[in-house]
Formats: C-alpha cells, structure tokens, sequence
C-alpha cells in the first residue's frame, strides 16, 4: 500500500479506511463485481432486466450458441404444431376450442434452435434465469445477514455492557446455539417450519446465524464500556441506551459491517444448499439453488450449460464478497497503519 498523507492522523475511521480500500487493487475490483451484481438485483427486481425469463424462446434443452444447434433441436425449432380435431359431441368443444387457439398462437412463435448460453428443458433462457435467480439468492443473503448481525449486535451489546446475570444468560443462549453444528441447527429450523419461500430462507438463515456477530461485538462492548468517553457519558447523566449505541456503538461499528459482508458469502452458499435439498425456494421462483437442483438431472443427459451459468455466476460472486471482505477487515482495523 501507499503512503498516507500527512494529514492522515487528523482524518476520521472510515476516512482512513477509504483511503486503505482504494490503495488496494485487489479490493476495488471485488468492489466494483459487487457493485455490478447489486445493480443487476435492482435492474432485476425494476423489470429492467430478465422480466420475460419464464418466456420459452428456445427449444426443449437448446444448446449454447458457440456449441452448435444439434439436429434433433433444429427439426424441433422447424417442427409446426399439428391441429386436432374438435370433437362435435363435447360439451366443452367451445372452451377447448379457445384454448387451442391460444397455443396454436403460443406454439406459432419461432422457437430458437439456440441460445447464447442455452435454455432449460422448458426452452427459459439460461442467461436470463441466472440473472433472475441470483436476485433471489442475493436478496436472501443481503437480508439474512442484515437479521443475524442485528440479532448479534443487540444480544453483544446487552451481554456485554451489563454483565452479570444478563451476560450470563446470554452466554447459556449461545453455547446452546453454538454446540450444535450449524448445517444441522439450519436443517432443524427449515424442518420446524415445514414452509418454502423467501422469508422463511432469511428466518432459518438469520435467526441461526446470529452467534458470530455476538462473540465479537460483546467483547468490544466489554473492552469500550470502561473508556474515558463512556465515563465521561455517565458523569453528564446519559442513559444506558445512549451510551450503548450513540457513544459506543459507532466506535465497534465497523466490526458489524465486515461481519455482514462474511455472513453474506456465507448465506449465499447456505440458499444454494437448502434450495438444492428441497428446504428452499418453492416451485416457480428461481434461484441458483434451485437452478443446480435441477441441473442435477441435466448432466446426467449432457446438458451442462445450465449447471455452468449458476456455478460461475455463484463463484464469482462468493470470491468478490470475500475478497471484499478481507479487505474491509484490514481497511477498518484501527490497529493497521500506513
């Protein structure tokens, strides 16, 4: 890293954290992947982006452009939609008779022999699925830890400032946590629950994964609640919850923030698990969990193309945030030096 200015020691925390995370190359390009895909998220969810990815523009399993469109994908895109024959004596001849011709118009629509990444079985564009399904999984991961950090930063910052009989309760309640294996204590939450969506994901993930969070904000709470400044606070007659967090939660701040950051790569990983076991997503939302669920059953027939989208796209989001991650760890340590 470069050299601080002169005028370093006067700048405040994240002024001279700034000045870390920009010297360092490695983090600003992880910086800017993130921000990237938080883009796509929002241009995702706008309608902006991948809003028509349930549309089946291609034929059944059609293979990436730079592969080649395989014959049996070809006389599947030339193939017209036979008519059948409405049947006089059917009560319903009328209604079945709209509904033909509503497929007819569906099944009239050119579908592709290929597709620049390939589609599914249903003929959904990959590329557009994995944009859609990563907004699922980030949304779960963003929010999730944004749960756990908070539950950790409450519980830390009770423990760790009353002491006592609180801190000893809070002690019991994460050991209990802590002594069961987390993929077990997530299986256990999702099996309780017995509901799928995108809310039960954030609760199983974030009232589980809180116990991180607490460990370390609890032992900067013991370690500032005896400093000059909180003193000071007591002497002019500031109540608990003041000093708590207005006099010293913004000086433990930045350790909330980089475990939000790990804890985001993590319940990233943590969705693709649960939704590739079934606890996930419910049937017909999308997600890189449930993209490798059911690219599982692809390979086996040579279809990769779906598997390869949402494990890169999950790969290069996973290594941003913790190289993102490392870096902020190192920016916002105090201890560091120019």
């Amino acid at each position: 890293m470069s050299a601080l200015p002169d005028d370093a020691g006067a700048a405040g925390l994240w002024t001279l954290a700034w000045r870390r995370l920009r010297a360092d190359r490695v983090a600003m390009v992880a910086l800017a992947v993130v921000a990237a895909f938080l883009l796509m998220l929002v241009l995702s969810a706008a309608g902006l982006v991948a809003a028509d990815w349930e549309e089946e523009v291609g034929v059944n399993y059609a293979p990436p452009t730079f592969v080649g469109a395989a014959p049996a994908a070809i006389a599947a895109a030339a193939a017209p939609a036979l008519p059948v024959p409405d049947n006089p004596f059917d009560p319903l001849a009328a209604e079945i008779g709209l509904l033909r011709a509503q497929l007819g118009a569906e099944q009239a629509a050119p579908r592709r022999a290929t597709l620049p990444f390939g589609a599914d079985k249903w003929g959904h564009d990959v590329i557009k699925k994995t944009i859609k399904g990563g907004e699922t999984s980030i949304v779960v991961g963003l929010v999730a830890a944004t749960v756990a950090v908070s539950l950790g930063t409450l519980f830390g910052a009770v423990s760790g400032f009353y002491g006592g009989v609180v801190d000893d309760l809070c002690n019991w309640f994460y050991n209990v946590f802590t002594s069961i294996p987390s993929i077990l204590m997530i299986l256990t939450v999702a099996a309780v629950l017995q509901h799928k969506g995108v809310t039960t994901i954030v609760l199983i993930l974030g009232l589980t994964g809180w116990t991180g969070p607490y460990r370390l904000i609890r032992a900067e709470y013991l370690r500032h609640k005896a400093r000059e400044y909180v003193l000071a606070a007591d002497a002019i007659g500031a109540s608990n919850l003041r000093k708590m967090f207005a006099h010293i939660f913004p000086n433990v701040s930045h350790v909330a923030l980089v475990q939000l950051s790990i804890l985001a790569v993590g319940f990233i990983k943590a969705e693709v698990i649960l939704s590739f076991l079934g606890f996930g997503v419910p049937v017909g939302v999308v997600s890189w969990g449930s993209m490798l669920n059911e690219a599982q059953n692809e390979l086996l027939l040579g279809k990769w193309w779906q598997l390869s989208a949402a494990a890169v796209a999950m790969a290069v989001l996973v290594t941003a945030f913790s190289l993102l991650a490392d870096a902020l760890r190192d920016a916002l340590d105090p201890k560091v030096k120019a």
